[in-house]
């Protein structure tokens, strides 16, 4: 849960905030009628993600609340009700996040989109390419005013590096200009590989010449800036294309996920493991669980199918959590796979650790326990099918033997084994 700091004396406006950004589950709002509530509030020790700030209070005509928001470090938007371009300019340059004038519910809307974006911000990472320290050091202090993960690279050689070091970077923004490799041509690299095809990829160069920009977008680009550039641009820029590709993931999600459980289905499982299995580095490594949960259709029997449904939300839940780095699939009714190319002993050991969870757990709110029984193929195979195969055949073995127990092997054991 995070923390939004309000600063606003109309009693209606506050109502308003409030409402809009407690609606997001993340948030929680502490609201502050004037400057000396929120001196207070700032002093507590309590962390805030942002501030929403009034730019004249009663007790701070003169903008002191948006200062005081700023010297503790808590980025900060402007919502005011008077419109002044000199003192828009003043406070971007500042260094707020935003200038939002009171204008209509759209200007509320504006407000709570641009705290939710802060929050996906924290977990974004952000690669910049480009030669000019100078030039680099200023993106990249840009890019943390908005909560960015922040990468350096200098040439397209290093980005490339970069890239295959830290394989969840959502975002490369790269000079053109630059030795060894320049932006043209690494947009050209990223685009052949097929991993990145999603990169959101920003294309820079002081040039201003139009047959670049378009070079650039038709060799993959996303978009395209001139320097220099004013930093508001550069953020709307920014955000328009992350709120894209967001917006792609999640049409693409409507696809591969289980509509119930939020894990995937089994149509992704096929799409994913023919790149595992492409890949002879991880085809080795490649371990497969089928795991069941007991005596599901004696829970729909007794408490209904909606309970049966809440119990497999709640079951998905606490896969996500002891494998969050792992492919999760609900293979078919109470039946989920998961595939990993983590180490067998740490898989095996998170494997037994979730079973003693499950055991221990209440679920629903007729607070009944359940067992699940697991088979596990960790054995190199060609195919996932095969894998999937061999795990599935002991998975009968162990709820046909007992149940609430894994088979790692053509023999039972036990998960006290701690593999």
């Amino acid at each position: 849960m995070y923390k939004v700091l309000v600063v606003e004396d109309s009693v209606t406006v506050r109502k308003i905030v409030n409402k809009l950004i407690e609606e997001n589950p993340h948030f929680t709002c502490d609201l502050c009628e004037d400057l000396a509530e929120a001196k207070g509030a700032l002093e507590s020790g309590t962390e805030y993600l942002a501030a929403i700030v009034d730019l004249n209070l009663p007790d701070a005509p003169r903008g002191e609340s948006v200062e005081l928001a700023l010297s503790h470090n808590v980025p900060t938007i402007v919502l005011t009700g008077n419109f002044d371009e000199f003192t828009r300019s003043q406070l971007l340059d500042q260094g707020v996040l935003d200038y939002i004038t009171k204008e209509s519910r759209y200007s509320y809307l504006q407000v709570s989109k641009l705290v939710d974006r802060l929050r996906k911000n924290l977990n974004t990472k952000v690669l910049v390419v480009e030669d000019s320290m100078t030039s680099r050091n200023h993106i990249c202090s840009l890019l943390r005013k908005f909560k960015f993960q922040v990468h350096e690279a200098s040439d397209g050689l290093e980005a490339l590096d970069e890239l295959d070091n830290h394989r969840d970077i959502k975002m490369v923004i790269a000079d053109h200009r630059m030795p060894n490799m320049d932006g043209y041509e690494l947009v050209k690299a990223i685009r052949h590989e097929k991993r990145m095809q999603d990169l959101v990829f920003i294309g820079l160069s002081a040039t201003g010449d139009s047959v670049l920009t378009s070079k650039f977008i038709k060799s993959g680009a996303n978009d395209f800036l001139s320097k220099p550039f004013y930093h508001e641009e550069f953020y709307c820029r920014i955000m328009q294309n992350l709120e894209s590709q967001e917006m792609i993931q999640t049409i693409r999600d409507s696809a591969n996920l289980d509509p119930l459980t939020k894990v995937y289905n089994r149509r992704f499982l096929y799409e994913k493991a023919e790149e595992l299995f492409e890949n002879k580095g991880t085809r080795t490594n490649v371990i497969v669980s089928m795991i069941d949960a007991d005596n599901f259709k004696g829970v729909n029997d007794t408490y209904g199918h909606k309970t049966g449904d809440v119990l497999l939300q709640e079951f998905a839940a606490l896969l996500k959590d002891y494998f969050p780095d792992d492919l999760i699939v609900r293979y078919g009714g109470e039946e989920f796979t998961v595939v990993s190319v983590r180490p067998p002993k740490v898989y095996l050991s998170a494997l037994a650790t979730f079973m003693d969870t499950v055991r221990t757990t209440k679920f629903t709110h007729h607070k009944f326990n359940v067992t699940c029984s697991i088979g596990v193929c960790a054995e190199a195979h060609d195919s996932l099918e095969s894998q999937l195969e061999v795990a599935d055949a002991r998975l009968y073995e162990a709820k046909h033997s007992g149940k609430d127990q894994i088979i790692l092997r053509d023999r039972k054991q036990k998960v006290s084994l701690q593999a």
